[in-house]
């Protein structure tokens, strides 16, 4: 079986060597250095988390590997998460067999043995027991359907004629000034989406438009930051840029190496060095929904009344 560094040919490294220095490096040179990655690579994945992150941002990529001549599938999924101090953090990646209920709930478990605390709110597609799984580790987090996600849901089951009339009424949703107010606005959507004759896409709204408004019940000057999965997203198609170059992986385990060995990467940038979110707005917010709870509790009058 030819070995991999990485999840890159260790051939194709050694045809890379001969390129560049007119040398070949020693396939016993190669596998130690593989080996030696292999460890860093661990060691940071498995590293303890510290602080707390309200915020995490989960999603999965899929990639191919070759077994028995037969190509098949393997799901890594990936976690990265806004910290008290409003960086990202890489959070964690790991293999899952593939994106169901099993897979999410020994990565949240993984996550919340290394120490992950202070979730309040998790963003994601709607992805195959990721809600229940949540609900076992973190059930006191809300989870928030990634946006973006919906509206493609949405929109594939209209005709594209109707796709620029449809987004606008969409995005009419999620511009109100609360939840309340965005439910009101999703009912008439529903309403009008059945007088166009798009009774599938009312469907999708009623029934899911409530999993996209959880970041209503944060600070407003996070709203567009918390609503979508675009954080992940970026760093993930990157991530699908990598991968392609290798094709298909001889086995799980290489292709978590090459996405951990990327993100890893990743996290040494600027990416990790520039501030995403003003945390202080949360703690603040956090304490206004306290009072006005007690107050109201007491029968008091407050501005929101």
């Amino acid at each position: 079986m030819e070995m991999y560094l990485a999840g890159v040919s260790v051939r194709r490294v050694e045809d890379i060597t001969e390129a560049l220095w007119g040398t070949r490096v020693s396939p016993s040179t190669l596998s130690e250095l593989n080996q030696q990655l292999y460890e860093r690579i661990e060691a940071w994945r498995n590293q303890p988390i510290t602080g707390r992150f309200a915020y995490i941002y989960l999603d999965g990529i899929w990639l191919k590997r070759s077994w028995g001549g037969e190509v098949k599938k393997v799901a890594v999924l990936v976690a990265i998460g806004v910290d008290q101090d409003g960086y990202c953090q890489i959070l964690g990646v790991v293999e899952g067999a593939k994106e169901d209920a099993e897979s999410w709930r020994q990565f949240l478990r993984h996550l919340k043995e290394r120490g992950l605390t202070g979730v309040e709110l998790v963003v994601s597609d709607k992805c195959l027991g990721l809600v229940e799984a949540l609900g076992e580790f973190y059930p006191a987090a809300a989870w928030q359907r990634c946006m973006v996600h919906w509206f493609r849901n949405v929109l594939a089951v209209i005709p594209t004629s109707k796709a620029r009339e449809v987004v606008a009424m969409l995005k009419a949703i999620h511009a109100q000034e609360d939840r309340a107010a965005a439910e009101k606005k999703a009912v008439d959507v529903v309403t009008k989406l059945h007088e166009m004759r798009l009774a599938k896409a009312a469907k999708v709204v009623e029934e899911s438009v409530g999993e996209t408004l959880s970041y209503m019940a944060f600070p407003r000057e996070h709203w567009t930051r918390i609503r979508t999965n675009n954080p992940l997203e970026r760093i993930m198609r990157e991530i699908r840029g990598w991968t392609r170059v290798v094709g298909a992986f001889p086995d799980g385990n290489s292709a978590l190496m090459l996405v951990a060995a990327r993100l890893r990467h990743v996290a040494g940038t600027r990416w990790g060095t520039r501030k995403y979110l003003d945390m202080t707005r949360l703690g603040e917010h956090d304490r206004e929904k306290t009072l006005e709870n007690r107050a109201q509790q007491n029968g008091e009058f407050t501005l929101t009344q």
